[in-house]
């Protein structure tokens, strides 16, 4: 048992300077608090990132979960995946409605199925059957996030507004996880599904590193995702931050912006971003807690 522990939470790259955030970071920072003491008392990065991303998706604050836009028909269609390094076994769901927290959605995927991602209406009834809290008045649990415009929630996909979060942990075991959600695109297309539930390019933790990223979704796709941030470290040797970089000028290269988070097995963390700014915050054994927006 090393004894180094790590949490790294993300909030979105989907950050207008001109808007007031400090709410959030409020939040970020409790959060970000509360997950250094459950590790410090020896929770499982699994858990760990789990219990932080619905967290951050009941809170209303981000673009996921109760903060989610609806798209182009006025349904809310979420995206999440959880992945777990020591065991190599991820969970997800996609394009699924009325599931109040899709983390967990993805987490029960992930521990009673052989599967990796669960779909639409399909994931909805898989979520009832485990007894998961589904959504019973969209009108009245959905909100509005901070630093989001009524009028931007609907804007149908003009400028690929967005909006994730997710977390990634190193536990005093050593063990390694990853989580994201996501409500997608602003006013995005029915049945639109982007990076966030697809294991290795929007969330990936093995042996070595963890990874959460957030922004367009499709440039992430072209550029090959956590996975290949985790690659250029194995097959490269380049280093967690040169990896990471690397992953982010790809994503440029297609057209896209955003950033990610990652923590390898040593307790390294990197988040870089190339937007205006990312909402996240860090803590560790070994780390003092941070939280920053721009």
């Amino acid at each position: 048992m090393s004894h180094n522990y790590v949490i790294v939470l993300h909030g979105g790259a989907g950050v207008n300077p001109d808007r007031e955030y400090a709410q959030v970071e409020a939040h970020l920072a409790g959060l970000v608090d509360r997950c250094d003491d459950m590790l410090a008392g020896g929770a499982s990065a699994l858990d760990m990132v789990e219990f932080a991303v619905s967290q951050m998706e009941s809170s209303g604050l981000y673009v996921a979960g109760r903060g989610s836009a609806p798209n182009d028909q006025g349904v809310v269609e979420c995206d999440a995946a959880i992945m777990d390094g020591a065991r190599m076994k991820a969970g997800g769901v996609c394009a699924a409605a009325d599931i109040a927290e899709p983390i967990r959605a993805a987490r029960a995927v992930l521990d009673h199925t052989p599967y990796i991602l669960l779909a639409g209406d399909g994931a909805k009834a898989f979520a009832r059957e485990h007894n998961l809290e589904m959504v019973a008045d969209p009108a009245t649990h959905f909100v509005l996030p901070v630093g989001i415009e009524a009028e931007e929630m609907l804007q149908l996909d003009e400028g690929l507004a967005h909006g994730t979060v997710g977390a990634v942990a190193l536990d005093m075991h050593g063990g390694l996880a990853a989580a994201t959600s996501t409500g997608g695109l602003l006013g995005k297309r029915a049945g639109r599904v982007g990076d966030t539930p697809i294991t290795g390019i929007g969330n990936w933790a093995d042996s070595e590193v963890a990874v959460s990223c957030t922004g367009i979704g499709e440039a992430f796709i072209y550029a090959g995702g956590a996975r290949d941030l985790a690659a250029r470290m194995a097959y490269g040797g380049e280093s967690l931050e040169q990896a990471g970089d690397a992953l982010l000028a790809a994503v440029a290269r297609n057209r896209g912006d955003g950033g990610l988070i990652a923590v390898d097995r040593m307790g390294n963390v990197t988040m870089p971003f190339n937007s205006a700014g990312m909402k996240r915050a860090v803590s560790g054994s070994r780390i003092d807690r941070r939280v920053s927006i721009l």
